[in-house]
């Protein structure tokens, strides 16, 4: 009797640390889903920022130059808006309390990294109408 309760409080024992790791490693899944997220945004917004300056260039000889300059403009608006969407989206959507094992990306080098992009994204915008 003795053993079979010694070896019941084991088992529960193991129960509570594999619920435990199971409750980490969800965690863990988060917060890469949430990154691998965050990725997209910017991908999405990179690619319209090159779509943006390329609409612009592609279109300028064989349509007319207004042409050019508002689908280039609307491209560029959408990748500011997909910069700032996508950082908004890893602020406030991400657990702040991931675990031991996992550690999340920097508040400040995200925002530095989309300000940057984003400032890239308006000087593409001012380069298009001052051409």
């Amino acid at each position: 009797m003795r053993r079979s309760a010694k070896a019941v409080e084991q088992s529960t024992g193991q129960l509570a640390d594999s619920a435990d790791r199971r409750t980490q490693l969800a965690s863990d899944r988060t917060l890469l889903a949430a990154e691998r997220t965050y990725a997209a945004w910017v991908r999405t917004a990179l690619a319209a920022l090159a779509a943006g300056i390329g609409a612009r260039a592609l279109v300028r000889d064989v349509l007319p130059a207004w042409v050019g300059q508002v689908s280039g403009s609307i491209l560029i608006i959408f990748a500011a808006f997909c910069l700032v969407a996508g950082v908004w989206r890893e602020l406030h959507g991400v657990p702040r309390d991931p675990g031991p094992d996992m550690k999340p990306m920097p508040r400040g080098m995200l925002i530095i990294m989309n300000f940057f992009m984003l400032v890239v994204a308006l000087a593409a915008l001012i380069g298009i109408w001052a051409s």
